[in-house]
């Protein structure tokens, strides 16, 4: 994925998951998810505290230069605002010129920006997918980006599965379109 494809997916897959944060009605915050383990606060509030990271770690500073800055429940009363706060500035540093070519200074691992961009933006997109299911919106994902991440997941899917981290093993038809396929890999039933 080129770097300037990169930043203008990444941007977009903030928007979408920002029109369904959006969407969210008050009386469904507690509602279930396709990860079992969350609710619909739980899931926003896991992609509140990933974009959160993204504008200090692109930007330069290290797991140690952020400190506790970052600690605790950032989705706080409002996670509508939490989200639109840090998801912005996710976006404004992600879409600098050369942030692709930095380096991003994990508390176990450096990695280069586009990589860690490439992370955080297949989690906004399956998650946003996890997200529409939870509050019956609509499920289509952006095509663009489907295929951009079924070329990067496809050749690691054993590995993926195996990991236990993407929830159950599912085998999609065989006439299944690119999204359909893509939530497979990571267990979700379209």
């Amino acid at each position: 994925m080129v770097d300037p494809e990169l930043q203008e997916l990444f941007g977009r897959s903030v928007g979408s998951f920002g029109d369904r944060v959006h969407a969210i009605r008050d009386d469904q915050w507690t509602a279930a998810t396709p990860c079992s383990e969350w609710d619909v606060r739980a899931l926003v509030g896991h992609l509140v505290t990933e974009v959160a990271w993204v504008g200090p770690l692109v930007g330069g500073k290290s797991v140690a230069d952020v400190g506790d800055g970052l600690s605790g429940d950032l989705t706080g009363d409002d996670p509508k605002a939490s989200w639109d706060r840090y998801s912005a500035e996710a976006a404004a540093a992600v879409a600098e010129d050369g942030a692709m070519e930095r380096t991003v200074r994990l508390t176990s691992r450096e990695l280069s920006a586009a990589e860690y961009t490439s992370e955080v933006f297949i989690d906004l997109l399956i998650h946003g997918w996890d997200l529409a299911r939870a509050i019956g919106a609509p499920e289509v994902l952006d095509s663009e980006s489907v295929d951009v991440v079924y070329e990067k997941v496809k050749p690691n899917e054993q590995a993926l599965k195996a990991s236990g981290v993407f929830g159950p093993e599912v085998t999609p038809p065989p006439d299944a379109d690119a999204q359909t396929r893509l939530l497979a890999i990571f267990g979700r039933v379209a």
